[in-house]
């Protein structure tokens, strides 16, 4: 089985999604706080955005019951990898070892000039000095490892979740709407290979009619149903 988890897995943590009732980008114009272009010309917004709303934001946030399921499968052997288009390492937290990121994660701010990595806190106590942040080692700008709207998705990273939706039996969709592509296109190119395709989500969504088994519910009461019952 592989997995494909969106924002809606980690709204449960109280993580808001972007785009659904109360989501970051109807209070906070993705133009201006995820656009590459301004981030290049102005990367202060960002920073502040950081700063202020998404490392506290990560700070309080611990992974929810079905993080925690998707682990337990894993580590039962029925889980071989979990591709997700969420940026806020809560899999790996909860002990989810293979994890496919699409659009990268936030835990990781690297130097655009010389690629030193820091850690989320070390960048956050830069931020308290001076916005933008700067390099230690060269003074280059700093930038999260996510994929800002106006970027591809590394090919690499897609390419290898293409590869594992080719070659499942099983495609499990968890908490995503399914509109953002090119990452909304795996799931379909799974069904397309013969894997059976299972939706978990809240809403509707667009490949509702294509798929084996949808279930319009939170994840955090299914999986962990899903767990006892593998048991």
């Amino acid at each position: 089985m592989v997995t494909f988890t969106g924002a809606g897995i980690s709204a449960e943590s109280g993580i808001p999604t972007y785009r659904g009732e109360g989501g970051l980008w109807h209070k906070y114009d993705p133009n201006l706080y995820a656009s590459i272009n301004t981030f290049l010309q102005d990367p202060s917004y960002y920073w502040s955005f950081f700063r202020d709303v998404r490392y506290p934001m990560l700070k309080k946030v611990k992974p929810n019951k079905s993080h925690l399921a998707l682990a337990e499968i894993e580590e039962r052997g029925n889980l071989k990898t979990v591709i997700t288009q969420n940026i806020d390492g809560l899999h790996q937290e909860a002990g989810s070892s293979s994890v496919i990121e699409l659009h990268g994660t936030t835990r990781i701010i690297y130097c655009m000039t010389c690629s030193q990595e820091y850690t989320m806190d070390e960048v956050f106590f830069m931020l308290e000095v001076q916005i933008p942040p700067l390099c230690s080692e060269c003074k280059g700008r700093l930038r999260p490892d996510v994929v800002f709207f106006g970027e591809a998705l590394k090919p690499q990273i897609l390419a290898l979740a293409y590869a594992e939706a080719e070659k499942c039996d099983f495609l499990l969709v968890v908490g995503s709407s399914l509109v953002v592509y090119p990452a909304a296109d795996i799931p379909l190119k799974a069904k397309r290979m013969g894997a059976v395709l299972a939706i978990i989500n809240k809403e509707t969504t667009p490949l509702d009619d294509l798929a084996d088994y949808v279930i319009h519910d939170e994840a955090g009461k299914v999986l962990p149903r899903v767990v006892k019952l593998l048991k």
